[in-house]
């Protein structure tokens, strides 16, 4: 069936404009996803299931609109990190830098934000604070310190460092997959603006919370007793973890010269690093360990961009997408900087009230269709960054802003400390706007003077 006869069908059948079909089915889809009230996953697979049930789509078509270059970076990165998180490695990195600014208080905020930082830039947000956050708790009991600000401050650091890199947020990998942008291109671009922002970001939070920052001679002897070493669960495992790391990051910096893309680098680590990890093991044990892997795998968050790409391309196909890019190019006068501006801004705020992979999903099909009107891809690579910038900042505007921020909640739940959604609100929104009007400024001075 071709893309005619499938818009045709859809209207015999259903009775109704394919666009307006295409976007009735997305917007109950996305309206559902926003209320949590059904899994996200079932959700977008049932999406993607009417669009090709009622016409819109062929299967063949649906399987086109499959981004299969984001599953398997996706997939490949959740393997490697599951099986290196086993031996201890990142607990290790987090205690050793306690160490070094031998236990205070102060120090402790500074570390711990950079540490949070740099491992969502190369592991997912959830990820980073599920190793973060438990030492966290430990270390301020010890040091008998109130935990809450240094909660706060690595929900931002971790949506504020994922936003550095490729693989450091779900709305990056989309916009790089898309546009086959390589590691190196996000760090180029994004470090900077990334770096400034949690330098303003731990500067600020220790002005204003040093005067409670404070414990005795003591207490820091008893975290500097810590042995980080301990943390190393498995010493073989850590070794091949680390080669394998370092082979996959290594084949993401020189992705272009290799003509390679990220998702067949990441498949290939993971593979490898599964290899490495049941090597001398036999019969049922080796089995069970590779099941138990491929068990930790996000197969919910897998599963939800399968049916999210389906359904996106369903707007795609019947020309809803492109028509919204001509009237933003009209609402924009056809300005670049204008364009970025509005991007930038309006990414942030519907990112902090909503989940911000439908959101770039969405948005990235519809940029792509004013590229030409404009100028081609250069010149709308402004655009391409702020909308990357936007989605990830604007993660830290509400509680619900980011997975990440609610893990955090949850696991300070658990252990009695509250973090309040209005309360949250009087930290991040500053936090969000101070990191967009950053993000302003870079964008301003590198692309648009």
């Amino acid at each position: 069936m071709d893309m005619s006869h499938g818009l045709e069908a859809a209207k015999l059948i259903w009775g109704m404009d394919p666009k307006l079909l295409a976007v009735l089915i997305v917007s109950v889809a996305y309206l559902i996803i926003f209320t949590e009230r059904v899994n996200r996953a079932i959700v977008a697979l049932l999406g993607a299931a009417l669009m090709m049930l009622s016409g819109l789509l062929s299967q063949k078509q649906a399987l086109a609109g499959i981004d299969f270059n984001t599953l398997a970076l996706l997939i490949g990165m959740m393997i490697v990190v599951s099986i290196s998180e086993k031996s201890g490695v990142f607990q290790y990195v987090a205690i050793w830098g306690v160490k070094k600014v031998k236990a205070s208080p102060r120090g402790l905020m500074l570390v711990l934000a950079v540490v949070t930082a740099v491992f969502s830039g190369f592991l997912d947000n959830v990820t980073t604070v599920l190793l973060i956050v438990p030492i966290t708790f430990q270390i301020t009991k010890k040091l008998d310190i109130n935990p809450y600000p240094y909660l706060l401050i690595e929900i931002f650091s971790s949506n504020i460092g994922g936003t550095a890199t490729l693989i450091g947020d779900p709305p990056n990998i989309l916009i790089g997959s898309a546009l086959e942008l390589s590691f190196m291109d996000f760090v180029r671009v994004l470090t900077p603006v990334v770096a400034a922002t949690m330098v303003v970001l731990v500067v600020v939070f220790d002005l204003i919370w040093k005067k409670k920052l404070v414990t005795n001679e003591e207490k820091r002897v008893l975290v500097m007793g810590m042995d980080e070493k301990e943390s190393i669960t498995d010493k073989v495992l850590m070794y091949k973890s680390l080669f394998v790391l370092v082979l996959v990051v290594t084949g993401f910096v020189f992705a272009k010269e290799l003509f390679l893309d990220n998702g067949t680098i990441a498949l290939t680590g993971a593979a490898l690093l599964l290899l490495l990890y049941t090597f001398n093991l036999h019969g049922h044990e080796r089995e069970d360990k590779v099941s138990e892997i491929f068990a930790m795998v996000d197969w919910t968050t897998i599963f939800f961009f399968v049916g999210l790409f389906v359904i996106v391309y369903g707007l795609e196909v019947t020309g809803i997408l492109a028509w919204l890019g001509q009237k933003f190019i009209a609402l924009t006068e056809g300005s670049i900087e204008k364009m970025v501006y509005y991007i930038l801004w309006s990414s942030a705020v519907l990112s902090s009230a909503i989940d911000n992979i439908p959101f770039v999903a969405t948005m990235i099909p519809m940029i792509k269709s004013m590229e030409e009107a404009v100028g081609g891809r250069e010149a709308m690579m402004p655009v391409w960054w702020a909308l990357s910038l936007g989605a990830c900042f604007g993660g830290n505007g509400t509680l619900v802003g980011a997975s990440a921020n609610v893990v955090v909640a949850g696991m300070a739940a658990k252990n009695g400390y509250h973090i309040h959604f209005m309360k949250f609100l009087l930290w991040s929104i500053p936090v969000m706007l101070c990191s967009i009007v950053m993000a302003n400024i870079f964008l301003y001075l590198e692309f648009l003077r």
